[in-house]
């Protein structure tokens, strides 16, 4: 109902202006030719120009926001095709860096493979053993590839552990620095030698070291070779404190593993002979 009753009174409104403007131009056509305006006429041209430039200015801004807005959406779709491109490209450098990455790590395990002159071979973590009990890995190499248990198992930067249990396609590595595990190694400067044992977190005990043992800190430890494990002089990490008390013979030193157990990928197994010839 309420709109019914608006539509006369608009109608009503715009009657009177268009009569009022169509009054005002009469009075000007009227007058045209005429050298001087009287007040009526200037008074017309008034309320003619206002009117002008109100819908001048209402005409300019709507243009306005329009070709705003079509050089917005323009924008946004600039802006779309630079972030795709952005990410693409963020996305290829990333994979190229992941690339050069691996191949730097393959190459470096190429080299250790290398220098030993025993058989080696390279095998990929597929798996981390959560359990309290023991720390291993589990690789995808076993018994089909010559792997048997107690074999020694290193890194780039050194010693990893040695294997632990097999099966026909994978295999566990029980890691150095678990409670379990035990390696023969000296110090690398003076040649004392020892047992380095897992702590169980990311530390050994140099064990076995007598108090009149020339030890310091930043010391290198390396593998033996005695026990028939590991090749003799394989890294096994860096003397990070030493001290000696009154009771006992020997002193007490904590070595940081070479090894980060918490970023390997792969994997060195150094085979015995013996078990290529099955």
């Amino acid at each position: 109902m309420k709109k019914r009753r608006n539509r006369p009174s608009a109608f009503k409104t715009y009657f009177l202006y268009g009569l009022v403007i169509t009054v005002l131009l009469m009075i000007i056509v009227s007058t045209v030719g005429r050298s001087h305006f009287n007040v009526p006429q200037k008074f017309g041209m008034d309320v003619v120009g206002k009117g002008q430039y109100v819908v001048t200015r209402i005409v300019g801004g709507i243009g306005n926001v329009w070709n705003s807005y079509i050089a917005l959406i323009h924008v946004r779709r600039e802006n779309k095709v630079l972030r795709d491109e952005l990410d693409r490209a963020i996305y290829t450098n990333q994979e190229y860096r992941e690339a050069m990455a691996e191949n730097i790590r393959l190459h470096k395990l190429l080299q250790i493979k290398e220098t030993h002159k025993p058989p080696t071979l390279t095998a990929q973590i597929i798996g981390r053993d959560p359990s309290l009990w023991f720390r291993t890995l589990t690789i995808d190499r076993g018994t089909s590839d010559g792997i048997e248990k107690g074999m020694p198992v290193i890194t780039v930067e050194g010693v990893v552990g040695q294997i632990l249990e097999t099966s026909r396609s994978t295999s566990k590595v029980l890691l150095a620095h678990d409670p379990n595990s035990a390696v023969n190694a000296l110090v690398q400067k003076n040649r004392v030698q020892g047992i380095v044992k897992g702590e169980g977190s990311q530390s050994y005990n140099m064990l076995y070291i007598l108090k009149n043992a020339d030890v310091e800190e930043g010391d290198l430890i390396v593998t033996s070779g005695l026990g028939g494990s590991f090749p003799k002089g394989i890294p096994v990490g860096t003397v990070s404190s030493v001290t000696k008390t009154k009771r006992g013979m020997f002193q007490n030193i904590t070595v940081t593993p070479s090894v980060n157990f918490s970023q390997l990928e792969y994997l060195i197994v150094i085979l015995q002979q013996d078990s290529l010839t099955d």
